[in-house]
């Protein structure tokens, strides 16, 4: 009981940092395909709401504590694709491309700090977390599945 616990909690704690890492725990501790697509959800789900909620105070008190020095912005290329994506798909796009090219709080803190609506961030973040769940953990299992052996 407290072993499958301690699997669920971990899947869970992974994805609320890195989404991909998720699945991969889930397939290295031995969680069924079902489980592991739950708990990477909610993972990432739960990193979401808490960054979009908590985003504003958060960034108040980073700033109180850390205050920013005036320097000029640099536009490198990493900024230009954030950008270009911002401008092209909007919340959609950030929200698709989290689980694989952000973390989950990072494309939060982006979509917010565009100034998406907290509701359509979490409801975006939401579809593209179950879609990106679901073909990552499939291929997770059908793909690499074969070589792991649960611990």
């Amino acid at each position: 009981m407290i072993s499958e616990l301690v699997k669920y909690v971990s899947v869970y704690l992974t994805s609320m940092v890195k989404f991909i890492a998720g699945p991969t725990t889930g397939l290295a501790t031995g969680l069924t395909l079902g489980e592991t697509l739950v708990f990477t959800v909610l993972g990432m789900m739960t990193s979401v709401v808490m960054f979009s909620l908590l985003g504003e105070r958060l960034r108040k008190l980073w700033t109180q504590y850390f205050p920013q020095r005036k320097r000029k912005k640099l536009f490198t290329p990493r900024n230009r694709r954030i950008v270009t994506i911002w401008t092209r798909w909007g919340v959609q796009g950030v929200a698709f491309l989290t689980p694989v090219l952000f973390s989950p709080i990072i494309g939060t803190i982006l979509a917010a700090s565009f100034g998406a609506p907290k509701g359509k961030i979490v409801g975006y973040m939401l579809v593209s977390a179950i879609f990106w769940a679901a073909i990552v953990t499939v291929v997770m299992y059908y793909g690499f599945g074969r070589f792991v052996h649960p611990v």
